[in-house]
């Protein structure tokens, strides 16, 4: 059982040690512990630092390109180590990594399949009561796009199973935190949360400049997740409100028109008429988004089954307890590429090695 810890770093030298002091070398049921540093452009010494530190898995990138890239590459990276498990933390010693043990529990448990860990954010000494209050509303309205009940979806403290990251795919440049979730659970995957305590505050976020920023880049990344993944919810919706609305107007027409007096209202069927448009454009969006609905899922089975090909086939979510009991590996290796299995097949030059197969002109009987 492989364990990989993934830390996002933006210029953190200074508080990278204290969070690669804190994170446990050992944790009964994981063989291997690796870490690795996603460095996202830093312009300090925090790559250096980490090599110092005896940190040997790296991924680079030479200039910004924001936490859900870094995420995503992380994911990318540990996948390809042959990771089991992949603990994202944050470089800014913001999460409590003693409690990694704790947070893994319910993935060996084959209890979930993701767990996250809840800040209690209305318990944090450094948050406004306005952004608590914000993290609170944020949080519903993930869970009611996800169908999930977590106190925290905004928490970056998480710990996702092999399994659980064939099945997610980020699309988004800001954070994965939100969207990942509502995938997950529109996916049907299980999700457990996992109370923590944060430390103390070492600087300022990096991800947003004020939390205005932060909310609305949020809000855009669960409402395009939500029309993804229930696109009939959403226009269904706004094409019935938008359709009453054109019949008030309409109705109201008709009756003065009946009563005699339908003179000089002619602006309510204006108003009914652009309604009624209104309603008819977001029914024609609901057959597009459907039929796109339709393909992202096609687009998406082809993905996991690439996955399988290039990080090696993996056993179904919520097996990893069963791995452990049953103390056999949750991965196998890549299988062959097809230019091995099958020379000349890829558009080589055809001729076979040694117990390979015959090119086709010469398997072909004369006549």
């Amino acid at each position: 059982m492989k364990l990989f810890v993934q830390i996002p770093c933006l210029n953190e030298e200074e508080t990278l040690p204290l969070v690669l002091a804190t994170i446990p070398r050992e944790i009964p049921g994981i063989d291997e512990i690796e870490i690795l540093i996603v460095d996202d452009g830093s312009t300090d010494r925090t790559v250096e630092v980490a090599r110092n530190l005896g940190v040997k898995h790296f991924v680079r990138h030479t200039r910004n390109m924001g936490l859900a890239r870094s995420f995503r590459d992380g994911v990318d990276y540990a996948l390809k180590q042959g990771a089991d498990i992949v603990v994202n933390t944050d470089g800014d010693n913001q999460y409590p990594q003693e409690r990694i043990a704790d947070l893994v529990q319910p993935l060996l448990r084959g209890e979930a399949d993701i767990a996250i860990g809840d800040r209690q954010t209305a318990t944090i000494e450094h948050f406004s009561p306005f952004k608590k209050v914000m993290q609170k509303v944020g949080s519903e309205v993930v869970n009611f796009a996800a169908g999930t009940d977590l106190p925290d979806a905004a928490s970056g403290f998480r710990a996702y199973s092999r399994a659980s990251l064939m099945h997610l795919n980020v699309v988004t440049q800001f954070s994965y935190c939100m969207e990942t979730i509502i995938q997950a659970g529109n996916k049907r995957l299980r999700i457990a949360s996992v109370p923590v305590t944060t430390n103390p505050k070492t600087r300022e976020s990096r991800l947003f400049k004020n939390i205005w920023q932060h909310m609305g880049k949020s809000g855009q990344a669960i409402s395009r997740s939500y029309i993804m993944f229930k696109p009939h919810t959403v226009f269904v919706t706004l094409g019935l409100i938008f359709l009453v609305a054109a019949l008030v107007p309409f109705v109201r027409f008709l009756v003065l028109w009946f009563a005699g007096s339908a003179g000089g209202h002619i602006q309510s069927l204006i108003f009914g008429t652009a309604m009624l448009v209104a309603s008819l454009l977001c029914f024609a969006l609901l057959v597009i988004a459907d039929l796109q609905k339709t393909n992202r899922v096609l687009l998406e089975e082809t993905l996991e089954r690439l996955k399988e090909i290039q990080y090696g086939t993996v056993y179904g979510t919520g097996d990893l307890r069963a791995a452990l009991e049953a103390h056999r590996p949750t991965t196998r290796a890549v299988p062959p590429a097809l230019d091995t299995l099958l020379p000349g097949a890829l558009g080589g030059d055809g001729a076979p090695s040694a117990g390979g197969l015959p090119a086709a002109d010469e398997a072909r009987p004369a006549r």
